[in-house]
């Protein structure tokens, strides 16, 4: 691959290597990208994402951000021009999985402050402690932490409203859950997405959620469907910056389907 950031100008020469690799998709099992520590992982996951070519022989196994325990905090405290991004902040709340490196060189109070800060950007990640980057491959590697279904691992208490957060928000990137019972309406939720990343397309840093529609209606679809009988619980976070959970959880609301609707489209 050339040289330059693979976040901005070597997209481009990404998807060709990609493109070219697989031809040979039987000869690896996986590929790793690393990036710098000032990549923001955004542009690339939208690339295999949105890519025909790298959807159809690739898949995005888990997002991995080493972060420096003695020095992340000045990176995540760093103030950055206006219209630029703190990379920091960025990377900690795209990943699945976190490796907080030198825990050797921090006091176990400094670590537990620094893995309750990453916790309120991130919920959903896995905070791995690591000295000298060393970690089981079987903890970051294999392991589909990208799928939706690893938002059923979270601490239940992360669906709760609690008043504090909402009052207290003293990180500029936060992690917002919803979590409500019913069906969506199709159409009603894709105009509300729509709409959401039009407008706020700079905060919405990423969404992930296993939701139930009314219908014959995939949006990335989960590894098994609602067990017959199921009670039907949605669940969506947002992770970004200045999100409101009332507005949000409202216009989720409007989106769930009623048995009216289809009278009112006919």
């Amino acid at each position: 691959m050339d040289n330059g950031c693979v976040c901005c100008s070597v997209r481009g020469d990404l998807v060709r290597t990609l493109g070219q690799l697989a031809k040979r998709r039987k000869e690896f099992d996986a590929i790793l990208l690393e990036t710098t520590g000032l990549a923001d992982p955004a542009p690339i996951v939208y690339t295999v994402q949105t890519n025909s070519k790298m959807s159809e022989n690739y898949y995005i196994d888990s997002i991995v951000c080493l972060a420096d325990a003695k020095h992340i905090q000045i990176h995540l405290d760093e103030k950055k021009p206006e219209g630029n991004i703190n990379e920091a902040l960025q990377q900690v709340a795209f990943a699945d999985k976190i490796l907080l490196n030198k825990i050797d060189l921090v006091t176990k109070e400094e670590k537990d402050a620094l893995k309750q800060r990453l916790g309120k950007i991130n919920k959903f990640a896995t905070l791995i402690e690591t000295e000298k980057s060393r970690a089981d491959l079987g903890q970051i590697l294999g392991i589909n932490s990208f799928q939706m279904e690893s938002i059923l691992n979270y601490d239940p208490d992360f669906f709760e409203v609690q008043e504090q957060d909402s009052k207290h928000n003293i990180e500029l990137v936060q992690s917002v859950g919803i979590q409500f019972k019913g069906e969506l309406h199709a159409q009603w939720f894709n105009m509300f997405m729509m709409d959401l990343l039009r407008e706020r397309a700079a905060d919405i840093y990423r969404s992930k959620g296993l939701l139930s529609f009314h219908g014959q209606v995939n949006f990335g679809p989960a590894k098994d469907p609602w067990k017959p009988g199921e009670e039907k619980i949605n669940k969506f976070v947002f992770i970004g910056k200045g999100l409101d959970r009332k507005q949000l959880t409202n216009d989720l609301m409007e989106c769930l389907y009623k048995e009216d609707d289809e009278s009112k489209q006919s």
